[in-house]
């Protein structure tokens, strides 16, 4: 497995973890300027989705996941309808990801991709993106009250994508 693939895979392991515990009720509690965590959820979903199964296979997102693409508006989905589309995003993306390749990530994407980015720089995007928005759900977590969890579990470093 390629060693970017198996850092999406750590970064998507943190994400799941630091959701653990959220009720429907906080997750679609919205603190402005943030949106919900549910929606962010959501979100890192359509990009999950977009990158390595939509746009490799040369279409745009699956209409799903549309509502959580970059620049749509803020709502309030519920969590299990959010955590409905993060787990089929991921399960759909895994073969993508378990074929890359050095060789396969340098080549650029294709016209549903920006221009210019290799799957490469796509993936490392995706990774940066996953980090940010779980920033941003702790963020949340703690201004609702919730303990933060220990910044990245350090007894469990698998990278095989469980």
């Amino acid at each position: 497995m390629h060693t970017l693939v198996q850092m999406l895979y750590l970064s998507r392991k943190e994400f799941e973890r630091n959701l653990v515990g959220l009720t429907d009720e906080d997750a679609r509690k919205c603190i402005e300027p943030m949106n919900c965590i549910s929606w962010i959820i959501a979100h890192v979903a359509w990009q999950y989705r977009a990158y390595f199964v939509d746009w490799p296979a040369g279409r745009l997102a699956d209409p799903l996941y549309r509502d959580y693409r970059y620049g749509s508006p803020a709502s309030q989905p519920p969590l299990e309808e959010a955590m409905a589309l993060w787990q089929d995003a991921c399960k759909s993306s895994e073969a993508w990801l378990e074929a890359a390749t050095s060789e396969s990530l340098q080549a650029e994407g294709d016209l549903t991709s920006p221009k210019g980015e290799s799957w490469g720089t796509l993936l490392v995007r995706c990774i940066f993106h996953t980090w940010f928005h779980l920033g941003e759900i702790n963020a949340i977590r703690q201004i609702l009250g919730h303990q933060p969890p220990q910044f990245v579990d350090m007894h469990d470093w698998s990278y095989d994508g469980t």
